[in-house]
This record gives C-alpha cells, structure tokens and sequence, in this order.
C-alpha cells in the first residue's frame, strides 16, 4: 500500500516537469519570433520617388475715382504660377520630370481684359549613370500656351486693334533629344545632344506662316543639336534664383541662327505665405515673324513682378 503514494508522487512531479520544460519552449519560441519580427533598419527599402510642387499667385487691383492725376477708373491683374515635380533615382537609373503651368490677365477701363502670360513646359529625362557625375539620357520636352494671344496696334481712328498671333496649344514645340546630361552638384544640371528632332505643330491656317510652317502642311520639323543648362542658387536666407537655357541648332537651316529659350525667377520669402516674385523671360526664333509688320525676327522678351500668395507641398513614396 506504500508503492502507491509513491506511484502518485513520482507521476505528478514528472507532469510539473514536463509543464515547466513546455513552458521553457514556448518562452523561447515567443522570443524567437519576436526577434523575427523586429524590423532591421539594414532592410528597409529605400524611398526612390521625390514629389512635390509650388503655387503661386498674385493680384493686384486699383480702382479711380474724381483723381485729377488722371488714369484708368479700374484696373485688375492676376497672375497664376504652378510648377509641378516627381524625381526618381536608384541604382544607376533616374528619371526626372517636371510641368511648368502660367497663365496672367489685366484688366482696365480703357484697354479692356488681355493676356499678360501664358506658358506650359514639360520636360521629361531619363538617365543612365555612366560615371558619378555623366548620364547617358533621353530627354522630351514640350512647349505651348493655354489661351489666344493677340497683338494690338491703333487703326486710324487711334482705337486699339487684335490681331490673332496664337491660338490653345498653337503653336506647340516639342523635342525628343538623346544626348549626355552632366550633373556636378544638386542645384546644376548641363545636357547636351547632338541628335534631336524638333517640331513646331500650328494647324490653323491664319497663323501658320507666323511660325514658318507651310500652309500645306500642319508642323515644320527641324533636326540638328540641343544644349540645356538649369541652375538655382540660394542668395542669402530669403531669396533663390532659377534659371533655365535652351539652345538649338538647326543642321538643316542655317545653323547657325541659334533658337533661344531662356526664363530666369527670383523670389523672396517675406513671410511664411506671402512672396515676392520677379520673372524675366526672353525666347529667339529666326523662323518667327516679328509681331510688328516689316520688322524682321527679334527677341521676345515678358517680364513679370508681383507680391502674392505661396504655397510649397512634397511628398516622398517608397516606388
């Protein structure tokens, strides 16, 4: 009768050890598996894409009333900028590409509404990095504008009057170049191509030969060589300057009538929201007509300055 209490004794220790060996298990198996959760910073994957654009817009009005300084009883301007970009970079692969929107109005008693600005330009460029400062890249780029412009001059009567130079999305200049793109530093960038086609698209007829395009014929193509340089320089804590220069050669017309297309923007932070702008724009064409009659091709220049809001937003994803 001694044997059994035994029996039990040595049956029940037997179960505590082998509940204290599973409990032993399963603690290092929870800490396994904790350790295969923990996220290694080693493994993260890298963000590849940078996104992200600025908005900004300026108005200014003025009206008059019994002001013997004279001058017009209302005025109104309004200018819109937005500029959109997404950069993507990994390995040796990059891709940049960035959308320049602007468009302006004035308005006054005497002279009625006009156009002040109207541009689009899109610029896409692929890269491949032969070396840490030189891609080999592709680069596409297309110009034009939104809305009809005009040019005024005074009839006999000395009363303003339009005449059609442009049209929506007329003319628009596109280019697909293949060429080498030199990167020294962040804020400069210096591509140059000696393989690009270019075109030059106005379909309607009243306006085609304003921009040397046959009027049998909706574009005039051109090929020959491409050179763009894009620098931004911070000038103190307030003020950036950006500048864009597009040069191109036509091997097929007289190369060398060099076509121009250069912007330059400065602007000043006054507060968190509120800018100072100050934008001057020059483009040369020798295939462009002058938009005085029996003047020869000049240089088109548009400068802009103006005080309004800004607004800056980005984002960077994981691609």
């Amino acid at each position: 009768m001694l044997k059994r209490p035994f029996i039990l004794a040595g049956f029940f220790l037997c179960l505590f050890i082998h509940a204290q060996a599973q409990d032993a298990v399963i603690t290092d198996l929870k800490k396994e598996a904790e350790k295969a959760i923990k996220k290694d910073p080693a493994d993260t994957i890298p963000k590849v894409w940078k996104k992200g654009g600025a908005f900004n817009l300026n108005v200014n009005q003025g009206s008059l009333s019994n002001w013997s300084a004279g001058g017009d009883k209302f005025s109104f301007s309004l200018n819109a900028y937005i500029n959109l970009y997404a950069f993507y970079k990994t390995d040796k692969h990059s891709w940049d590409n960035s959308l320049d929107l602007n468009y302006g109005i004035v308005q006054t008693t005497s002279l009625g509404r006009r156009k002040s600005s109207d541009r689009i330009d899109m610029v896409s460029k692929y890269g491949f990095a032969m070396s840490k400062k030189v891609n080999v890249a592709s680069l596409f780029n297309l110009r034009s504008q939104f809305a009809n412009g005009y040019n005024y001059s005074k009839n006999a009567q000395g009363v303003d009057t339009p005449t059609l130079t442009s049209r929506s999305f007329q003319p628009t200049y596109i280019i697909l170049s293949q060429g080498f793109d030199y990167r020294p530093k962040d804020n400069f960038s210096l591509f140059f191509s000696p393989i690009t086609a270019k075109w030059i698209i106005v379909t309607d007829i009243g306006i085609k030969r304003l921009y040397g395009v046959d009027s049998g014929k909706n574009a005039r193509s051109e090929f020959g060589a491409f050179l763009s340089a894009n620098y931004t320089a911070k000038l103190g804590k307030k003020f950036t300057y950006k500048t864009k220069l597009d040069l191109f050669s036509n091997y097929k017309k007289e190369p060398k009538n060099i076509d121009v297309y250069w912007t330059n923007a400065i602007t000043a932070k006054i507060t968190k929201y509120i800018n100072f702008t100050f934008n001057v724009d020059m483009i040369y064409d020798n295939d462009t007509k002058n938009v005085e009659p029996g003047k020869g091709p000049a240089p088109q220049w548009l400068q802009l300055m103006g005080i309004g809001f800004a607004y800056k937003f980005g984002t960077n994803k994981g691609g």
